[in-house]
């Protein structure tokens, strides 16, 4: 199942809390539109009110992660891990588990 690191974590619950007050809110991660360049993002994120039915609930410290069907098989192995720049930009990586 996907992980995530104590930056992203911290990161997510965040963005989260400041964007949605809804109770089961969290961050959507789901499959990005189809793009013709290849350094496009293969996935997109959102903040959502509560988990589709069918989306797979990654729970931890803070807010949870929920991952679209389309995509969890792909996450399954990976790290979610996150930054901010000094502008308040926020990055998210998704890199394979050791």
């Amino acid at each position: 199942m996907l992980a995530l690191t104590d930056q992203a974590s911290s990161i997510v619950t965040a963005i989260v809390t400041n964007q949605s007050e809804a109770e089961k809110a969290g961050l959507r991660i789901h499959q990005a539109d189809a793009t013709t360049a290849p350094e496009e993002a293969a996935f997109a994120i959102q903040i959502v009110p509560e988990p589709e039915e069918t989306d797979t609930v990654v729970s931890g410290e803070g807010s949870p992660v929920y991952l679209d069907e389309l995509i969890a098989d792909d996450l399954d192995d990976k790290v979610l891990d996150a930054a901010v720049d000094e502008q308040g930009g926020v990055s998210f990586q998704i890199l394979v588990q050791n």
